[in-house]
């Protein structure tokens, strides 16, 4: 998600789900080939597995960008074939390109023959008067026959015209059952589901029917529930929503002594205390410290001593 899972999200996800595949913000292929790799890039190696997200629709710009990926470390170089924002559509990738198949078979191609990672595809349902399940079916088989082996299906359509990006993401309706369909229809393909998975009992019920499950904005607003999820497929039992943040204090210090400021690390788990005692507080806390200079550790130990106080006191 672009803006939202950077390194710092993506290291305390990787507390809270030790056995998820993580992936990042959606950065164009031009920005990889042009831009400051490093900030664009790099990752801490607690973070593996995780999957770089690539933009694009220029076969030889997509190769070229997901040799740099590889070479990076990335386990996965995914394609994304599903967002439907204007920057995204003007720029002729994201979601339209769900209207070109052979386009994106030849940008899979291309990145398949430059790697030896695996290639992976984000998609949707389809595009605009484009919902028809044999036409979806007619997408993934163009894609799969180029080289990939892996779908992250965000199950409902995008409209690329009239509606927002949030929109997109509630109300077109959800069509579970195409995906369903298509794991049933294409066995050999690794089939993940994507969109409007809101419970823990919701992702595991998925999981008859397909590979895999993808949360995105549940898991950042409402980080403790990506944790349950993960405890919930692996058999572990679930860490307090305290001792998880005590573990990523280390990285957090790491990331302060080399000059990152608090408020860049603290934005990405201001949702793991939702509708607990102290909750509020400890979001109030990080909010109006942690953009003063200076903000340190110590605003994280105090706003954790907030829910403390008042889940003794509940």
């Amino acid at each position: 998600m672009m803006d939202w899972t950077d390194r710092h999200c993506r290291a305390f996800h990787r507390v809270l789900a030790p056995s998820a595949r993580l992936y990042t913000e959606m950065v164009h292929a031009q920005a990889v080939l042009h831009g400051d790799r490093e900030r664009l890039l790099g990752f801490d190696v607690s973070e593996h597995p995780v999957a770089l997200q690539l933009g694009g629709s220029e076969p030889g710009l997509l190769a070229q960008a997901a040799r740099i990926g590889e070479d990076f470390g990335y386990d996965e170089l995914n394609l994304n074939v599903g967002c439907p924002s204007d920057r995204v559509q003007a720029g002729r990738f994201g979601a339209c390109l769900m209207k070109e198949p052979d386009l994106v078979a030849d940008g899979i191609a291309a990145m398949t023959a430059a790697v030896a990672v695996p290639v992976t595809v984000k998609c949707r349902l389809g595009v605009d008067e484009l919902e028809d399940y044999d036409r979806f079916l007619a997408f993934v088989d163009t894609v799969s026959a180029a080289g990939c082996r892996i779908f992250v299906v965000h199950a409902r359509k995008a409209w690329l015209q009239g509606l927002s990006p949030k929109e997109n993401r509630e109300i077109p309706p959800l069509r579970y059952d195409w995906v369903h369909r298509l794991k049933r229809e294409r066995p050999g393909l690794t089939v993940a589901i994507n969109g409007g998975l809101a419970t823990v009992e919701d992702s595991l019920a998925q999981l008859e029917w397909v590979d895999g499950v993808m949360l995105g904005r549940v898991a950042y607003h409402e980080p403790y529930r990506l944790h349950q999820l993960d405890a919930a497929m692996t058999g572990a039992a679930p860490r307090s929503r305290s001792e998880l943040l005590r573990h990523y204090l280390a990285y957090v210090e790491t990331q302060l002594s080399r000059g990152v400021a608090l408020k860049h690390i603290s934005r990405h788990i201001l949702g793991l205390f939702h509708a607990q005692p102290g909750g509020r507080q400890f979001r109030q806390i990080l909010s109006e410290g942690a953009p003063r200079h200076g903000a340190g550790i110590e605003l994280l130990e105090r706003a954790l001593a907030a829910t403390d106080l008042r889940e003794n006191a509940a």
